[in-house]
């Protein structure tokens, strides 16, 4: 009898958004400092990372800095509260530099003449898997930040980056919001 109600205790936990185990796959919706939707940044588990899929617009034609930050804080206009870059090693910012990089430094994004972005790019080291080490899950999550100008690998503390144009959190919560949607989104 125990045997035959485990299935259907997985199957309503599934469908209830609970979960007890680490999401693989998460997206964060991103908003400019006008709260409007640039589009969404997907996260997935891979064996060395977290690989990041942007699909954005809205933005004008050029670089801009990405990075992950310290707390799931996005409030506009500047994101200040974010907190500072991910930073669990205390490493010197830049991906350019010998003695960094921050957990959360990220390479830069670029948006076409059209301003879309539509990019993979790959967090080392990362990991969306709750309690662990570099998780971004941590301590209630983590936000990602986009800068008005792109990093430049070195200068300290945030590549001489530019003023914070874009945020999106990411959490717990939003995954299980995702797992739900994903779940009706099979019912239909």
């Amino acid at each position: 009898m125990i045997k035959k109600l485990l299935p259907i205790a997985c199957i309503a936990a599934v469908l209830g958004g609970c979960s007890t185990t680490s999401p693989t796959r998460m997206s964060t919706e991103m908003f400019n400092t006008d709260g409007d939707s640039l589009g969404t940044i997907t996260m997935s588990e891979q064996p060395e990372g977290v690989k990041f899929v942007v699909m954005l617009e809205g933005l004008p034609a050029g670089e801009y800095g990405l990075h992950v930050h310290e707390k799931p804080l996005c409030e506009a206009p500047d994101f200040k509260t974010a907190g500072e870059h991910y930073n669990p090693d205390k490493k010197d910012h830049g991906l350019l530099n010998p003695k960094g990089a921050h957990l959360g430094d990220l390479q830069n994004l670029v948006a076409d003449d059209k301003g879309m972005i539509q990019a993979e790019i790959f967090g080392p080291k990362m990991t969306l898997k709750k309690g662990s080490k570099n998780t971004l899950l941590f301590k209630g999550g983590t936000s990602l930040i986009i800068n008005e100008k792109k990093d430049d690998g070195m200068t300290q503390p945030a590549g001489n980056s530019g003023p914070r144009i874009a945020c999106g959190v990411i959490t717990e919560k939003e995954a299980q919001r995702q797992d739900k949607r994903e779940v009706e989104m099979k019912k239909e």
